[in-house]
């Protein structure tokens, strides 16, 4: 019988949405026929967290309103399922929910079976690709840095990696790696897409150097991602890479709550000083209920002496880490040489530890 618990973040399964527990049991069934476990989630509330990494959403009629009034970002593969005479305007709600297909029980039996049956085939589900997400605790906290410092990091142990800018008020990441030269899409032309992204295409029109792409922002006017935008490409992204990293805004806009639901892990880069930790704290209150796995990484110098455990106590968090001062991290970034480039310094030493933990690679393997 397919599971309806909890599983560990780094499992990739199809979640059914419902507290009908007739069509629950149905919908199991049609999983196990599928051969694949599922997810199940009451309501919206406890869906939020794994409603973008999932490979397959099903919402039952009885939760598609409810789903709506949640405002949860729109997706790919995403099915509003129940029975005949309860989705009587099934396509009218699924064209608000952002549902792909309308699935009426019991005719479209055998057509589930086959969804969920693409779920474990090749080419049915998309990558497990790995996802980190970073936000600063304050402006200037180093967040940016952190992120620029994992993606390499990733890419010199051999890992296909994108690196996503879902700050537009942040500069720009391609000017944290000294690519701003490079040729490649940013932002502004990927702005409408709100589908499925052909994720070969998209790695070959970004910015890249090896194993490392990068989707960052133009120099030109500001402008809004939709949320729809910063899903399609997540979804590729997870297709064709195996470790997405972002850095998101302090500021949470519909497309960074989007990234950061579907991140695996998230870090709020908090510099070890106490207005920075007060700032944070309101940070912290803003991620906390889109992220099921978050905690702070504290940056030095401590002119008051604060110590990191302090931080992270103050904050509620676990520590995942410290960064002592690197002096001639900044002279480098200024003359456009990639954070942890070199693979060695405070800066290169958590990329590697961190990226070993969300990957299961040794640390060792950063060349």
């Amino acid at each position: 019988m397919p599971s309806r618990t909890s599983v560990p973040p780094d499992r990739r399964l199809p979640l059914v949405v419902t507290s009908d527990g007739d069509l629950l049991d149905d919908l199991l069934r049609l999983a196990a026929a599928g051969g694949v476990e599922v997810e199940v989630a009451a309501d919206p509330a406890a869906a939020r967290t794994r409603w973008r990494p999932s490979p397959l959403v099903l919402v039952g009629s009885d939760q598609a309103q409810p789903c709506l009034r949640a405002r949860l970002p729109r997706r790919s593969r995403l099915v509003l399922v129940g029975r005949s005479g309860d989705v009587e305007s099934g396509w009218q709600v699924a064209e608000l929910l952002g549902a792909e297909h309308v699935a009426v029980l019991p005719a479209a039996e055998p057509w589930l079976v086959d969804r969920f049956a693409d779920c474990v085939s090749d080419g049915g589900a998309p990558a497990h690709a790995r996802m980190v997400a970073l936000v600063g605790g304050r402006g200037g906290a180093g967040a940016s840095i952190l992120a620029g410092g994992l993606a390499v990091t990733a890419a010199r142990a051999r890992l296909r990696t994108l690196l996503l800018d879902a700050d537009p008020l942040g500069g720009g990441l391609d000017l944290v790696l000294g690519w701003e030269q490079l040729e490649g899409l940013r932002w502004p032309a990927l702005t409408g897409a709100d589908g499925r992204v052909d994720a070969p295409a998209l790695v070959r029109a970004l910015p890249s150097r090896g194993d490392l792409v990068v989707l960052s922002w133009d120099r030109g006017d500001l402008i809004a991602v939709p949320a729809e935008a910063v899903a399609a490409t997540l979804d590729a992204a997870r297709r064709s890479r195996d470790l997405v990293v972002v850095d998101l805004p302090r500021q949470l806009d519909d497309a960074a709550v989007t990234a950061l639901q579907a991140a695996d892990r998230a870090f709020v880069v908090v510099p070890a000083e106490l207005r920075a930790t007060a700032a944070a704290a309101r940070v912290v209150t803003a991620v906390a209920p889109h992220c099921h796995d978050l905690s702070v990484i504290v940056r030095g110098p401590a002119p008051g002496r604060l110590r990191a455990t302090e931080v992270a106590r103050a904050l509620g968090l676990p520590l995942a880490g410290s960064l002592r001062p690197e002096p001639g991290l900044c002279r480098g970034l200024e003359r456009g040489e990639a954070p942890a480039a070199g693979g060695r310094g405070p800066l290169a030493e958590l990329c590697q530890r961190i990226v070993a933990e969300l990957t299961g690679q040794p640390a060792a393997g950063a060349a």
